[in-house]
C-alpha cells in the first residue's frame, strides 16, 4: 500500500510529499524543489494572495495603528496602483465575522494578541468598490451603481432567515437585490432605495449580530471623475451624497467607516455635514509607509528572487514618491517588473503607469503653458529640478482643470509630481515639487512630444521648409528652423541630471516634427543606448537616408558637441542599415544643443558638403 499526502503551508508555500511502503512499516518523506512564491500581477484580493502562494509584502501593522487610532470616517487618499484596494481586502480579511484567522499567522498583526483579540473577526462589514462605477450617461453608471450594491447585499441572504428582523425588514433586504425577471444579473432598486442602500444594509446587519457595522468603501471617487468627463457630473454628486449622508454620517449602526479614493474631494461637494473626517492624504505622516513600497521591502524582494542587480534600475525608474515623512516606490511598477525579469533577466525598466490611465493631468498642464514662466517650469521639472507651488487639497471634479493652480494640485495628489519639502508660510501650504522618478519624467517628455505635433502642423511653410533643408543636407537652414521650434517647445534646462537624460526631449522634438511627414519612417532609439542613432530617417520614394545624433552642450560648447556627435556616427557605424538597404544618399547630422539653442553640422556619407 502506498500513501502520498500533500501539504502547503501559506507562510513558506513549501511542499512536501510523503511516501511510504507498509512492507516493515517504513515510511520515506522526501522534499519537493523548492517553489517560489508568485508574484501578484493585478491581484488585490488579500485572502487570495495569502492561499494561493503569492509574494506579500506585509502592511498589516496598518491594522494595529488604524484601530489604535480612527475616526467615524477615515479616508485614504493616494494615487492610483499604491495598494489601497489591496489594503482595504485585507482590513475586511481581518475585521469580518467569520474571517480565516489562519491568514494573518506570522504576520506583523499578529504579534497584537491583545488587539486581534478585541477586534479580529468581531465585526459585520459591509465591502464596495466604486471603481466600476461609469458609462456613457447618468443610467448606465446608476446601473453600475445598482449592481455593486445589490451584489454586496447578496452576500447577506441569511438575513431573510431570521427570527430577529420583521417581516418589513426583510421587505427592504428584498428590495436592495431585486432583479429584473427577464435579466437576472440586472438590479432595479429605485434610487431613493439606493441612496438609503447601505444605511439599510448596515441597520439589518446590526440587528443580526447584535453589533455596530464597519463600512468600507474602496475608489469612492471614481464615479465621481467618470461623469465628470461624460458631463453627468452634478447627477453623480446628488447620488453619491445621498447615500454618504445616510451612511456615513447620520447612521447610529455604523461602528466606522474607511474610504480610499485619488482625491480628497472638497467636503462642501459630497462631505456634507460629516463630522471631522480623518483626512489621511500623502502630506500626512500616520500611515505613510502602508501605501507603496519602502526602499527595505524592495530589497527584500529582489533578495528573494535573486533579482539584487536590478535595485539601482528600479530606484532610478520607480522610486522618488514621498507619503507624509517616508519615500516610497509604486508597488505596481516594481512588481511588474520583477514579473518580466523572473521571465527574462535581460528585460529593460518600462513605463507601466501609463498602460492604467490617460494622463489626462499633464496633457492639460502642457496645454495651458502659454506663458513663459509655466513653461519654465515645466523645463524645470524635466531637468530634475524642483517648483514651488501652493497645493489645494480640498478640490471638486468639475473644477479640476479651470485653473493652473488647481492642476498643480492634482498633478501633486495623483502622483506625477511629489513634494521634496514645505516653504514656511503661516498663509498657504507651499510644497516644492518635482518629477518622482524617470518613468514619470517619459511621461511628462511624451506628453510633451505630442502636444508639439500640434504646434508643427500649425504652421505649415515652416514644416515644409524643415523637412526640405533636412532632407537636402542643408545644415544653416536646419540650424535656424530647428532653432524656432526650440523657441516654440519646451526644452531642458541646464542642470545636475545626466546628458542623456537632458538629450532625450531634443530627439523625442525631432521625432515630433518627422512623424507629420508623408513618406517618411522616423524611429528613435534614444533609450537603449545599444550602438543605434538617436534619430534614423528613410525616405524610400527619394533614395534618401538620414542619420541624426544630438548632443547636450555643456556650457554652451557647440562645436565640441557637434565634433563627438559626428565622430560617434562613425565611431558606431550608424549609416550601416542604410547602405545595406541600398540608400545611395546618406546625410549624417550632428546636432548640439543647449537650452533652446543648437547648433547643426552635416557631411554627406563619402566625402564633405562642398567639397
Amino acid at each position: 500500500m502506498e500513501i502520498c499526502v500533500k501539504v502547503r503551508t501559506i507562510e513558506t508555500n513549501r511542499r512536501w510529499s510523503i511516501s511510504g511502503m507498509m512492507k516493515g512499516r517504513s515510511v520515506l518523506i522526501m522534499n519537493e524543489p523548492y517553489m517560489k512564491k508568485k508574484l501578484p500581477i493585478g491581484i488585490d484580493d488579500f485572502s487570495k494572495i495569502r492561499m494561493e502562494g503569492f509574494y506579500y509584502v506585509d502592511k498589516t501593522a496598518m491594522i494595529r495603528d488604524l484601530l489604535n487610532a480612527w475616526g467615524e470616517v477615515n479616508l485614504f487618499t493616494r494615487p492610483r496602483r499604491f495598494g489601497k484596494s489591496l489594503n482595504m481586502s485585507m482590513l475586511k480579511s481581518f475585521l469580518e465575522i467569520g474571517c480565516d484567522r489562519s491568514l494573518f499567522d506570522g504576520l506583523e498583526i499578529s504579534k497584537e494578541a491583545a488587539l486581534c483579540e478585541k477586534y479580529m473577526g468581531m465585526f459585520p462589514v459591509i465591502s464596495i468598490s466604486l471603481k466600476s462605477v461609469e458609462g456613457e450617461n447618468y443610467e448606465s453608471a446608476l446601473s453600475a451603481m445598482r449592481s455593486i450594491i445589490g451584489n454586496e447585499a447578496l452576500r447577506f441572504q441569511y438575513l431573510l432567515d431570521d427570527d430577529k428582523l420583521t417581516d418589513k425588514e426583510k421587505e427592504q433586504y428584498q428590495q436592495l437585490t431585486a432583479v429584473d425577471p427577464s435579466n437576472a444579473e440586472c438590479f432595479i432598486m429605485s434610487e431613493p432605495v439606493l441612496k438609503s442602500s447601505l444605511c439599510t444594509l448596515s441597520s439589518l446587519l446590526r440587528k443580526h449580530y447584535g453589533k455596530k457595522v464597519i463600512i468600507l468603501i474602496d475608489e469612492y471617487d471614481v464615479p465621481l471623475a467618470k461623469s465628470n468627463e461624460k458631463k453627468y457630473y452634478n447627477k453623480m454628486v446628488n447620488l453619491i451624497r445621498g447615500m454618504f449622508d445616510q451612511a456615513l454620517k447620520t447612521n447610529k449602526d455604523l461602528y466606522f467607516s474607511v474610504l480610499t479614493g485619488c482625491l480628497r474631494v472638497a467636503k462642501e461637494s459630497i462631505f456634507t455635514g460629516l463630522n471631522n473626517p480623518n483626512i489621511l492624504s500623502i502630506t500626512n505622516v500616520r500611515f505613510d509607509e502602508y501605501f507603496g513600497f519602502t526602499d527595505e521591502e524592495v530589497k527584500g524582494i529582489l533578495n528573494y528572487y535573486k533579482l539584487d542587480d536590478k535595485y539601482k534600475d528600479i530606484k532610478e525608474w520607480y522610486d522618488g514618491y514621498r507619503f507624509g515623512n517616508m519615500n516610497v516606490y509604486c508597488p505596481w511598477d516594481v512588481i511588474s517588473y520583477c514579473y518580466e525579469l523572473t521571465a527574462n533577466p535581460s528585460a529593460r525598466p518600462k513605463d507601466y503607469w501609463s498602460n492604467t490611465s490617460g494622463n489626462d493631468a499633464v496633457r492639460h498642464l502642457i496645454e495651458k503653458a502659454g506663458n513663459e514662466q509655466t513653461k519654465s517650469e515645466i523645463e524645470a521639472l524635466v531637468a530634475g529640478e524642483t517648483v514651488e507651488k501652493e497645493i489645494y487639497e480640498d478640490l471638486t471634479y468639475n473644477q479640476l482643470y479651470d485653473t493652473i493652480n488647481n492642476i498643480w494640485s492634482v498633478l501633486f495628489a495623483t502622483g506625477y509630481l511629489t513634494q521634496r519639502g514645505m516653504v514656511e508660510d503661516e498663509d498657504a501650504d507651499i510644497y516644492q515639487l518635482s518629477i518622482p522618478n524617470r518613468e514619470i519624467r517619459r511621461i511628462f517628455t511624451r506628453q510633451i512630444t505630442s502636444y508639439f505635433n500640434h504646434i508643427v502642423t500649425e504652421n505649415s511653410k515652416r514644416f515644409e521648409d524643415f523637412c526640405d533643408a533636412l532632407k537636402s543636407g542643408d545644415a544653416e537652414k536646419t540650424e535656424k528652423l530647428l532653432t524656432s521650434y526650440l523657441y516654440d517647445s519646451i526644452t531642458v534646462r541646464d542642470s545636475s541630471v545626466q546628458k542623456d537624460k537632458k538629450e532625450i526631449l531634443y530627439h523625442g522634438l525631432m521625432i515630433g516634427i518627422l512623424a507629420n511627414v508623408d513618406g517618411w519612417k522616423a524611429k528613435t532609439n534614444a533609450d537603449t543606448g545599444d550602438g543605434y542613432s538617436d534619430v534614423m530617417v528613410k525616405i524610400p520614394r527619394e533614395d534618401i537616408g538620414i542619420i541624426v545624433e544630438f548632443k547636450y552642450a555643456e556650457n554652451a560648447q557647440f562645436t565640441a558637441g557637434c565634433k563627438e556627435a559626428m565622430d560617434q556616427i562613425e565611431r558606431m557605424d550608424y549609416t550601416r542599415e542604410l547602405k545595406n538597404e541600398g540608400y545611395h544618399t546618406i546625410y549624417k547630422y550632428g546636432i548640439a544643443c543647449f537650452k533652446k539653442k543648437c547648433k547643426v553640422v552635416c557631411e554627406k556619407e563619402g566625402y564633405r558638403l562642398g567639397e
